[in-house]
């Protein structure tokens, strides 16, 4: 597929979330055409000891993002590219957009691990316009081949001290960059600026890194925080919550 946009998304990753969504606002102003990619946080920590590098929940949340992505494998496959932006719009907004409800007693990490079941996946898909059967993929490991190709591919384009999501304008031959990393989405009408600006910068060919660790909970239902509070903010490493116990 030739498109305006690669966009290399782990479905688990709320800051990926949030910049799609921001995508797709410029998309519908600039009349983008977006290949939505795959890049799986699982895979890239594959060497990582998780208990002593991460947070409790977070082998649970990414391994959930493997399965889901082997789903949306299994979709691209039977059902074309196009099913991608319907499918990654329906697993953001159960996982990120969805608050928990009053009887939601479960923990964080029990929460992360129920997105790569079938309970969670099969209705996803039917809102999503597709079989719920392609749920049988989340079990499936012989996706994950086509799925380190694309997260090997991403890497290639930025380096392998990033997160996600990685995002290639132009390709093949124009600028890729990790993020932007937001937390807040911009109005409409400051979308398109906030992007030229991105995009400008990423131009220059000396361009290497602006960044800071220091990251605002993003304004998401799943998190607790609307769009008119402003949240906690976090000290993240590496392109995530990363911890040497």
């Amino acid at each position: 597929m030739d498109a305006d946009i690669n966009f290399y998304f782990d479905p688990v990753c709320p800051f990926a979330w949030m910049t799609s969504k921001w995508v797709r606002q410029v998309q519908e102003q600039r009349d983008y055409t977006v290949d939505w990619r795959f890049i799986s946080l699982r895979l890239i920590n594959a060497q990582v000891d998780y208990d002593t590098h991460f947070p409790s929940e977070y082998e649970a949340g990414h391994t959930a993002g493997l399965r889901l992505l082997r789903v949306a494998a299994r979709a691209r496959a039977e059902h074309g590219r196009e099913a991608m932006a319907p499918l990654y719009a329906a697993f953001g907004t159960h996982i990120f957009d969805t608050a928990p409800g009053p009887d939601n007693h479960r923990t964080e990490g029990e929460v992360r691990e129920l997105r790569g079941t079938r309970e969670f996946a099969e209705p996803i898909l039917a809102e999503a316009g597709l079989p719920p059967e392609l749920a049988e993929a989340l079990d499936d490991e012989s996706w994950d081949i086509e799925i380190q190709q694309e997260t090997d591919e991403a890497l290639s384009l930025t380096g392998k001290d990033v997160g996600t999501p990685i995002i290639h304008f132009e390709p093949p031959a124009g600028a890729a960059f990790f993020g932007p990393v937001i937390s807040r989405l911009p109005h409409e009408d400051s979308a398109v600026e906030l992007w030229d600006h991105v995009v400008g910068l990423a131009r220059f060919p000396g361009f290497a890194e602006l960044k800071r660790s220091l990251r605002e909970q993003p304004q998401l239902a799943a998190f607790g925080v609307d769009a008119d509070t402003v949240g906690k903010q976090e000290d993240w490493h590496g392109g995530s919550r990363r911890q040497q116990k």
